[in-house]
């Protein structure tokens, strides 16, 4: 049940149009997600915390996302509404989850767009967030490091703080951390990302490509997003994804052979944030890599 106080709130950034009806979408990270509907039979999604976190507005990371992706007109992302540090309130994008069997194009030029926008230095002029972990975007002119520092040892380190895993990964982990230049590309391109691009985050319509939701940029090695992809292995990547992505952006000769240190730092993610289950996963991938 949604307390009428935040209703009222809701309401009034809505210029006063009342509130017939809402249903809870997720309630993950101390943020509620709301579908609602409006007496003139509009529908809007609402994002709030309902716990308080003094570290880090994610609900406002996300906000200036969407507005840097408004801004690049990039219109693969819903509307702003409205918007203060407490709520923001977004257009619904109507979907319905039916997924095609095979990379289409829509998706791929959508992808494609993102990524063939390029900036002079890694990382962001303001942290984003993926699933209300904030990622920390200081700038660096080298790839290894700002993957290193600010993504695999950041994540590796919030793990260990709170519960430390096997020490035969921990080892391997901070093996591959310390010889990092050795197994990924220094400098590739500076490519924009959409940042937590995993299927729930992709949304379909009778197997067309509807939008993207849940920003989390950053300006980084395009590849890391196609391992993502690849690695929760939805329908919609196919066999040939790799080949079809290559017509546009090209893929590194070397690529498979790194693949597996990309999706870590999202294998790691999904420890701290979900469940420590996927310590599994971690270990699978680092059996992957020749270390």
């Amino acid at each position: 049940m949604i307390k009428q106080s935040v209703i009222l709130e809701i309401e009034k950034l809505l210029d006063n149009k009342k509130i017939i009806d809402s249903k809870l979408l997720s309630d993950s990270f101390g943020i509620n997600c709301l579908k609602i509907v409006t007496n003139d039979k509009k529908a809007f999604i609402v994002k709030y915390y309902y716990k308080n976190n003094d570290k880090f507005n994610a609900i406002k990371s996300e906000t200036n996302n969407l507005l840097f992706f408004i801004k690049k007109k990039l219109n693969y992302f819903p509307n702003i509404i409205n918007h203060n540090d407490k709520f923001l309130i977004m257009s619904f994008i109507d979907n319905n989850n039916d997924q095609p069997n095979q990379t289409n194009d829509d998706f791929l030029n959508a992808i494609i767009s993102i990524h063939s926008i390029n900036n002079p230095n890694y990382g962001f002029n303001f942290d984003t967030q993926i699933g209300g972990l904030k990622q920390i975007n200081s700038t660096s002119k080298n790839w290894s490091d700002f993957y290193t520092d600010k993504r695999l040892y950041y994540i590796f380190n919030l793990i260990n703080k709170n519960k430390s895993m096997d020490k035969v990964i921990n080892t391997k982990l901070d093996l591959l951390i310390k010889n990092i230049n050795n197994f990924i590309p220094n400098n590739p391109r500076p490519s924009l990302l959409h940042g937590d691009l995993w299927e729930g985050n992709i949304l379909f319509k009778n197997k067309k490509f509807a939008a993207l939701i849940d920003p989390g940029s950053f300006y980084g090695h395009n590849e890391l997003e196609v391992s993502y992809l690849r690695w929760f292995n939805p329908k919609f990547i196919d066999d040939n994804f790799l080949d079809k992505y290559n017509d546009h952006i090209k893929i590194d000769k070397n690529y498979l052979e790194y693949e597996p240190i990309y999706q870590l730092y999202y294998s790691l993610l999904n420890v701290y944030l979900w469940d420590r289950s996927y310590i599994e996963d971690v270990y699978k991938l680092l059996e992957r890599i020749k270390i």
